[in-house]
């Protein structure tokens, strides 16, 4: 078991068991919010709300510093029903942090409490990102990123608890590392009429049944299959009931790549097909999408760095290999901005059940697991606050443009 060289072990589990009885999801942050900023208050680590909506970000260090480390943690659960029976089980029926972003808000405090103990012997800054809304289908990344939050930054980190991991040990794709995340919705619109007189209607229902046909062809024939990529649908919905034409109908799916070619040729694809459908059969098509998340990469020199730093806490032997995900990430916003690493924070503990994924109602993790996630954070910035070599950073991007379909 890792003996904590920095981190208060009881503080953030403590911290993490008062976050999870009472998750909130989305932008409705209000208790956790509070924790956060009654956790900043007694350590006297000043902090503002100014970017986005819902978000905390606190400021470590000289504020005249010529080097910024950011460290992010998203704080919000999912409605889920917990059927966890331990003591810190969720108080909010139909919400739960089944994805464990209530250990990674009470990581990120127990690194605050950790640096503010050293900060007069910090030669940078560090800002840390109390995120909201990673899981809901507006990224809360996407509007701090927009109100200006990453200017000042000059590289981030990230973690993210992984029940594929052993406790103990953590993992780092360099390059890219997590897909793409679109969100699309397609309305139909028709004319409703009598079941014995569909003539005299046009069937929304059937125009959406057939698109979504025509969405498969699209996925299977016209796209290179070696191509690393998903589109699923969720949803298909119409119709008031049995002895009516549908007037309306919806499909709502998702798209995950890591090309922005392959993203972009799917999503275009697809509003023809609906438009091409619609239009001979009276209804019409209108086509909304969202782009939440882009391809995590995990800037190759950066990630030698923190593996380096990962080594020295944790030992090279507890270094686990990752494979890449299509789940998203909406990390990947700050990515636009400045270079960044996501790192996989083992919690998988068989003896003590923690070997659910995530998004599952009996989700647990590892509380062991938690001072290797600060530890790591802490000494990565004593590690580099002198600053990290900008030029090796730049060569080591081996992101280039390829002809993506056939």
């Amino acid at each position: 078991m890792h003996t904590s060289k920095y981190a208060d072990k009881e503080y953030i589990t403590q911290l993490r068991r008062e976050l999870h009885m009472y998750p909130e999801t989305g932008f409705e942050l209000t208790k956790t919010i509070a924790l956060v900023k009654r956790e900043l208050d007694k350590l006297g680590i000043c902090y503002t709300e100014r970017y986005g909506k819902s978000s905390v970000v606190a400021t470590l260090g000289a504020e005249d510093a010529p080097f910024t480390i950011g460290i992010r943690a998203d704080m919000d659960a999912l409605p889920i029903t917990e059927t966890n029976n331990y003591d810190f089980k969720s108080k909010n029926e139909g919400k739960m942090h089944a994805c464990g972003h209530d250990a990674h808000t009470a990581i990120l405090l127990g690194t605050a409490k950790a640096l503010k103990a050293m900060e007069n012997s910090l030669t940078c800054r560090v800002k840390l990102l109390f995120q909201p809304s990673e899981e809901g289908i507006q990224s809360g990344a996407e509007l701090m990123v927009r109100d200006g939050v990453m200017d000042d930054i000059d590289m981030i980190l990230g973690l993210h608890v992984d029940n594929l991991i052993p406790t103990g040990s953590i993992g780092v794709r360099s390059g890219s590392a997590q897909a793409s995340s679109r969100t699309f919705k397609i309305e139909f619109t028709g004319k409703a009429s009598h079941a014995t007189k569909p003539h005299l209607g046009s069937d929304a229902l059937a125009a959406a049944v057939k698109t979504y046909n025509e969405i498969q062809y699209v996925l299977t024939r016209e796209i290179d299959p070696l191509k690393l990529y998903t589109c699923s649908i969720g949803r298909l919905e119409g119709g008031t009931t049995q002895n009516v034409i549908a007037d309306h109908a919806y499909i709502l799916g998702t798209i995950r790549a890591f090309d922005d070619e392959v993203d972009e040729f799917i999503t275009r694809r697809i509003g023809e097909i609906a438009i091409s459908i619609s239009e001979p059969t009276g209804t019409k098509a209108e086509i909304s999408t969202n782009l939440k998340a882009k391809v995590v990469y995990n800037n190759p020199y950066l990630s030698s760095l923190l593996l380096d730093t990962a080594s020295a806490i944790v030992g090279s032997d507890h270094l686990a290999p990752v494979d890449v995900k299509l789940g998203a990430e909406d990390f990947s916003q700050y990515l636009t901005k400045k270079p960044g690493v996501f790192m996989r924070l083992g919690t998988k503990n068989d003896k003590k059940g923690c070997n659910t994924m995530g998004h599952n109602s009996d989700f647990r993790i590892d509380e062991d697991a938690f001072t290797v996630g600060a530890d790591i954070f802490v000494q990565f910035v004593l590690d580099n606050m002198t600053g990290i070599d900008p030029v090796s950073i730049h060569n080591s991007d081996k992101r280039k443009s390829k002809p993506l379909l056939g």
